[in-house]
């Protein structure tokens, strides 16, 4: 008789798959990067997808130096704001938020979101962080940021988003320099990236509540003669154990999506400030115009519309075209027909 092999069926990958804490992604890891200290990472918010005509720019592809058509995704990227500045420093337990300085002015929309620190002791708080500076003990400086989401128009909110952003540089003085230069302060997209950069996103992706294993895991259904009682979108046991011990590989329903994801290498085709030069006619399925600056990056990233969607230097840095690459067409013909 022969033997009966079958191997074990869906993806086991990125578990457990529970919700995420917060619509904000988070950025556990920042590269490390020589030269001028400047911002790390960016944050906008998904409007949708369309595809553009360019110029095949990789030097090995077979159709280099053709015209290609090619999906990207529309992110509206309105200014972000610093708040504050944070310095970690060294613990027995290991890296800990030392101190901060808040800035003196904010968006009045940011009360919405905490309780704004008073800044009535910000040259105190300078101080500190420059004597724990020249001591050693400061091993890194970070800022804080906020959206403006209210100067987007199809977004329905106006509370901003906060999150905290790397400092690119290996000198701790020179980035608490650049930290103090840009405290309170508006940063566009433009001032951190440019076109033709490679960056990676990071979004939390589209909830779609509790899923039996089939959708779930991608397992295969029952066939008719192993279960004819009850469903066939179920697994046939729950392990060798039974009952009592259900090992962590054992596929079940549960949450799916929502989850936080992260891809890697993006590129960046087009930065602009006219978004009507991109909008589709009629505007964007479950989004609508795109109102200010705005970015394409090639490919699709997670999340539905409207989603936060977090951008970064490239931590595993895979190597583009150089240059900007040359667009010929966007599509905006409608997409309702």
């Amino acid at each position: 008789m022969a033997k009966i092999h079958r191997p074990v069926r869906g993806s086991r990958g990125f578990s457990p798959r529970k919700r995420a804490s917060s619509h904000i992604p988070r950025f556990n890891s920042w590269p490390q990067q020589e030269g001028q200290p400047k911002l790390q990472s960016f944050a906008g918010y998904k409007a949708g997808m369309t595809h553009v005509i360019m110029i095949d720019d990789a030097k090995k592809s077979l159709t280099a130096g053709a015209e290609i058509s090619v999906p990207v995704t529309i992110i509206e990227t309105p200014a972000i704001h610093v708040a504050a500045i944070r310095a970690y420093v060294k613990t027995p337990f290991g890296e800990e938020a030392g101190t901060e300085v808040w800035a003196s002015n904010f968006q009045k929309e940011l009360s919405r979101r905490l309780t704004v620190p008073k800044s009535d002791k910000q040259e105190e708080r300078f101080s500190e962080i420059e004597a724990l500076i020249e001591s050693g003990n400061v091993t890194d400086i970070k800022v804080i940021t906020y959206t403006s989401p209210k100067e987007v128009s199809a977004l329905p909110k106006k509370v901003p988003d906060v999150m905290e952003s790397g400092i690119s540089g290996t000198d701790v003085s020179a980035k608490f320099e650049y930290a103090k230069s840009i405290l309170g302060q508006s940063v566009s997209f433009s001032d951190i990236f440019k076109v033709g950069d490679v960056v990676d996103t990071a979004a939390i992706t589209t909830g779609k509540g509790t899923q039996g294993p089939v959708k779930r895991w991608g397992i295969q259904k029952m066939k008719n003669k192993h279960s004819r009682q009850g469903s066939l979108r179920q697994i046939g046991n729950l392990g060798p154990r039974g009952v009592r011990r259900v090992f962590w590989i054992t596929p079940q329903l549960g949450q799916t999506g929502y989850h936080q994801r992260t891809e890697y290498n993006k590129r960046i085709l087009k930065i602009g400030t006219d978004g009507s030069e991109i909008t589709p006619k009629g505007g964007i399925i479950n989004y609508g115009e795109v109102s200010g600056d705005y970015i394409l990056i090639k490919g699709s990233v997670p999340g539905p519309s409207k989603r936060l969607i977090r951008i970064r230097d490239p931590i595993r840095y895979k190597k583009a075209p150089l240059g900007e690459p040359k667009i010929l067409h966007v599509n905006v013909q409608s997409q309702q027909g």
